[in-house]
């Protein structure tokens, strides 16, 4: 059983905001120490950053605008990161949280839902959310035609109440609440988005995955605060790995769209 969000779906574009913020730190900064959050919904975009950089707002405004709309008013608090967190990273780079991490090899089951959304994510580009239990496929995408919907995927559950629109301005959107649908069965902890490499929820995350995937088996990893190794390597490699990943995708804001699945 799994369910995929495309990025139009409220809590993505919450996802996608903090990706992009995140994105404009490392422009500015090798290594940022950043965490952003964000909540969205009926005209407003409340943002919160925790970081080591300033950032000009009105970046952060067209990054709003461009994923969320020019009707939404932001709402843009940035605080200096705390300085306890801060001086963990001070001499080198360390894990820069407490953990439990498990990373799963993608089931059939994901990879073919994950297909499915992307599918229809490129001919209806807004809110949509889908369901796949075994042969049961729920669809329900918003600004569509559901009989065409129909035709393509004879045996699916579609729009169920009807044609509907989505959006901002029928559902709240927030960071990291959709981590079902970015990490599968993998979800244990943190969440993946908003945050600088040298946040576990982030390297570790993906380091577990990437592992998992090429061992074709379960991997869990688990991290304290300050720990300089993880799993047989130094910090800083996974680190490394993951910011290869995160490059080879596109940024942070690319990887909210879709996550590790």
């Amino acid at each position: 059983m799994f369910e995929k969000v495309n990025p139009s779906h409220p809590d993505k574009q919450a996802d996608r905001i903090a990706g992009a913020i995140v994105d404009l730190a490392y422009q500015i900064e090798e290594n940022p120490k950043i965490a952003v959050e964000v909540l969205l919904g009926h005209g407003i975009c409340h943002v919160i950053i925790e970081t080591s950089v300033y950032i000009n707002e009105s970046d952060i405004e067209a990054a709003i605008t461009r994923i969320a709309g020019d009707d939404v008013i932001p709402e843009i608090l940035q605080v200096e990161q705390d300085p306890h967190l801060a001086d963990n990273q001070k001499d080198g780079v360390r894990c820069g949280d407490n953990g439990i991490f498990k990373g799963v090899p993608t089931s059939k089951e994901e990879s073919t839902l994950s297909r499915i959304a992307k599918e229809i994510y490129t001919v209806y580009p807004y809110d949509g959310k889908y369901i796949l239990d075994e042969d049961k496929l729920i669809i329900c995408q918003s600004m569509a035609d559901s009989d065409a919907l129909k035709e393509a995927y004879p045996n699916a559950i579609v729009n169920p109440l009807g044609d509907w629109s989505g959006g901002p301005n029928v559902d709240t959107g927030a960071t990291n609440r959709k981590l079902g649908s970015d990490m599968g069965r993998a979800v244990t902890g943190g969440g993946l988005h908003g945050k600088d490499l040298s946040k576990a929820d982030v390297s570790v995350n993906i380091y577990a995955f990437l592992r998992a995937k090429k061992a074709g088996e379960v991997i869990e990893l688990s991290c304290a605060i300050g720990d300089d190794e993880i799993d047989g390597l130094p910090y800083e490699e996974i680190v490394e790995i993951a910011r290869d990943y995160i490059d080879a995708v596109g940024g942070f804001e690319k990887f909210a769209e879709w996550g590790l699945i």
